[in-house]
């Protein structure tokens, strides 16, 4: 996938077209990251043109504004709607930073794009941001605690994360906060998931009849009768909203699967989405899972190189490591040739 045209100057200014692979925010928010981290100047265009609405929403502006303000940089086209965008970074700074998507727009989206930076700052930063926790098309922030973090902790990094409030469609207003003390990270080998140590369930319910939640666990331990059913810690709501966190924790990796109710959607059906999706992460054998191995690369690109297992590669995968070959990095993804359901991804940072 080509999806830079870059002049061979180191400094120079990068030419990345929004539309290619996936076509929404990835290739925006993985393009700032790796701006701010190689000091090399972007410019974007047809930014999330497969999207019904193309252009910057209120989750991608609130990226933007928040990775310049942590690296200082010049930006042209940082508006609502706009398709095209010109950053140019400078040097990145540690500080306590708040940020409100005003929306219920993906909080770990904007984490997404920032904390890299954040790792590399020259101090200790506290990172808050408003929005969208638990939300259709992201990361929910339990995925961010119990799967993404815990690896980038076993790579050396030091961070601390909170869910102050939950929030969901279409309101938002939840919040989480983040504590990055920088560390050199180290590379990561992730090859086997280990054995399965425990599986446990919880339902998160904002201001609905808690028989939802008792519904949704009942019919998944139907399901899959090995699960432990936790009660999540009281945290509160922006608005009504209902989630259902499955948690697979093996020796050496964490699986988080979220299903969110919606209206119109019975509690039954939650559990059995649920249960489908951890089958088929079971399924491929390999210890990331697809969500995990897309936000995996630019932390190992940080280490300087690394490697994991998956299974196929998602397009957001595959556009992520598109992005990262525009900045010089080698990645490579690869079919496991003694069994076909998985695939290597390996990163190396060009010197």
């Amino acid at each position: 996938m080509d999806i830079a045209n870059a002049m061979a100057l180191p400094g120079a200014m990068l030419d990345i077209d929004g539309s290619q692979g996936e076509g929404g925010g990835q290739v925006l928010r993985t393009s700032l990251s790796l701006s701010m981290l190689s000091s090399r100047p972007v410019r974007l265009r047809n930014i999330r043109a497969g999207r019904r609405k193309p252009g910057l929403m209120r989750q991608h502006l609130t990226c933007v504004l928040a990775a310049a303000r942590i690296c200082g940089a010049e930006v042209e086209g940082a508006v609502l709607g706009s398709t095209a965008l010109t950053f140019r970074p400078g040097p990145i700074q540690a500080g306590d930073f708040r940020f409100a998507i005003g929306s219920a727009g993906s909080t770990s989206l904007v984490l997404q794009t920032v904390l890299p930076a954040l790792l590399m700052a020259p101090a200790r930063s506290r990172l808050r941001i408003a929005g969208g926790t638990h939300v259709p098309l992201a990361p929910c922030a339990d995925f961010i605690a119990q799967a993404f973090l815990p690896v980038l902790r076993g790579m050396g990094a030091r961070i601390d994360f909170r869910l102050l409030r939950h929030g969901f469609m279409p309101d938002g207003d939840g919040e989480i906060e983040v504590e990055i003390d920088p560390q050199a990270l180290r590379p990561l080998a992730l090859e086997q998931r280990g054995r399965l140590l425990r599986l446990t369930a919880a339902a998160v319910i904002g201001q609905l009849p808690g028989g939802i939640a008792e519904r949704e666990l009942k019919e998944l331990q139907r399901h899959l009768p090995e699960v432990e059913v936790e009660q999540p810690a009281p945290v509160g709501s922006g608005g009504a909203g209902n989630a259902l966190v499955l948690c697979a924790r093996f020796e050496q990796v964490c699986e988080v699967l979220t299903t969110l109710g919606q209206r119109g959607l019975s509690s039954e059906a939650v559990a059995h989405q649920a249960a489908r999706d951890y089958r088929q992460y079971l399924a491929h054998g390999a210890p990331v899972g697809e969500h995990l191995a897309d936000q995996l690369l630019l932390p190992l690109w940080l280490a300087g190189g690394g490697h994991f297992r998956t299974g196929r590669p998602s397009l957001h995968l595959e556009t992520n490591a598109a992005v990262l070959r525009a900045f010089g990095a080698q990645v490579d993804l690869a079919p496991d040739p003694a069994n076909p359901r998985q695939w290597w991804v390996r990163v190396q940072r060009s010197s």
